[in-house]
């Protein structure tokens, strides 16, 4: 078993390596200009030309795709000449890239009007200092140029003679940095060191919003699981031990009935009866803290029963389906003809069995509950995962996008693992090798 998991385990970082590379060609190469989009239509081609080079988007794209995934920091402090380092310098700021001096000082450069060039120092004790930046040096056309980094997480290459501000995003109404610069290199940590890189929507890091909103979801997905699975293995067993009697008729109906009827459709009766009727639950998931959930259970009610709902009626059907099939298999007409016990053939052998096929239904569920009930998390406005991809998808927000799917594809990939180590305990006749 221990090296079936860890073949499985390799197997699996290659199929992750395969599901980025396709991921980033898919969000990358999509219709749309992603500067365009963030600047809109009145922006100048100049502006949407500059902010591309800003987000990096005019590099080839295997740059970008090892710079999104295993960062570009160590590659660019070549042209610095100096460390670069991810540091937060006031409670008040997200952590941002700086260079390391010699004597650890963090360095970081801007272009003021009527200034010109400043270096910012923030010293190992904490003092922060500016002081007028004149330490140019030649290229080989003989033109003074330095490169630095910037207050928004750039190398940049600055030329003397052009320091002043052109026109840039800044006057588009979006500001990331400024436009004294003549090329940019946005800094990266890259995905496998838990940089997932800044969002464009809201020009914030990726990660700190994908994990909150990462975290909702497994507490809704948690909460709905554990209603879900019981009552639809019980319901389904049920059902196929008494396959075309009532009770097998009315839970066929009932599961019939519940797979039919869409999420927004029973997601608003839902709404409908117990916020506007009897007005005893709120008819939105809105958040007012991170611990809301806890605080506020009731906000989770209608999302979850909603969920149970659907999944309740799929599963329920699939392990009816399985539970029928065993039944009628010649073993078990063996242990009947032997006097086994009618209790002891169903929970010794039976059930364990045809557990097989929805072990495999719940597992893929289990990926769909975190980021495929988007249209749950629409209904009642619950800041999910599914919510935070679809908004990111609208906005063709790439880092956001990319993140999200490798997390998705990580969950996916890891269940299935869990899957096959479970068969293991339901059929003792599997054996990994």
């Amino acid at each position: 078993m221990a090296k079936y998991i860890v073949r499985r385990l390799g197997f699996m970082l290659l199929t992750m390596l395969i599901v980025s590379i396709a991921i980033f060609l898919i969000s990358e190469v999509a219709p749309g200009d992603v500067a365009r989009h963030i600047l809109g239509q009145f922006a100048t081609p100049e502006q949407v030309e500059l902010l591309r080079d800003q987000l990096g988007l005019d590099e080839p794209i295997y740059v970008r795709y090892v710079d999104w995934l295993v960062g570009n920091d160590w590659r660019l402090k070549g042209l610095i000449g100096m460390p670069l380092k991810r540091a937060q310098v006031s409670e008040y700021d997200d952590p941002g890239w700086w260079a390391v001096g010699p004597d650890g000082t963090l360095k970081q450069w801007r272009v003021k009007k009527k200034e010109g060039m400043v270096e910012i120092r923030i010293s190992p004790d904490g003092e922060r200092e500016e002081v007028l930046f004149d330490s140019w040096q030649l290229d080989e056309n003989g033109e003074e140029i330095f490169w630095g980094v910037d207050n928004a997480n750039h190398v940049v290459l600055w030329r003397k003679a052009s320091q002043e501000q052109k026109v840039g995003p800044a006057s588009a109404g979006r500001t990331m940095t400024e436009a004294s610069g003549d090329d940019y290199y946005p800094i990266r940590k890259g995905l496998l060191r838990g940089d997932p890189g800044i969002s464009q929507r809201t020009n914030r890091p990726v990660g700190p919003t994908l994990l909150r909103r990462l975290r909702n979801s497994f507490t809704l997905a948690a909460i709905a699981f554990a209603l879900i699975m019981p009552i639809a293995l019980f319901l389904g067993i049920l059902a196929g031990l008494r396959e075309g009697r009532s009770t097998d008729r009315a839970v066929s109906l009932f599961s019939l009935v519940t797979t039919s009827i869409p999420e927004f459709a029973s997601g608003v009766f839902l709404i409908l009866v117990f916020a506007f009727w009897l007005k005893i639950l709120p008819g939105a998931a809105i958040f007012t803290s991170d611990v809301a959930p806890w605080t506020e259970p009731k906000l989770l009610i209608l999302p979850v029963l909603t969920l149970t709902l659907v999944e309740v009626g799929y599963v329920t059907r699939m392990t009816r389906a399985s539970m029928i099939e065993v039944m009628n298999a010649p073993y078990i007409r063996t242990a009947h003809l032997k006097g086994l016990p009618y209790l002891r053939i169903v929970t010794r052998h039976a059930i364990r069995n045809a557990l097989m096929a929805p072990i495999t239904v719940i597992m893929l569920h289990v990926n769909w509950l975190v980021g495929g009930i988007v249209v749950v998390e629409s209904v009642f406005g619950y800041p999910g995962l599914g919510m935070y991809l679809l908004d990111s998808a609208l906005f063709k927000d790439v880092n956001a996008i990319e993140a999200g799917a490798m997390v998705m594809g990580a969950l996916a990939v890891g269940t299935q693992l869990i899957a096959d180590i479970i068969y293991t305990f339901l059929n003792p006749r599997i054996r990994y090798t």
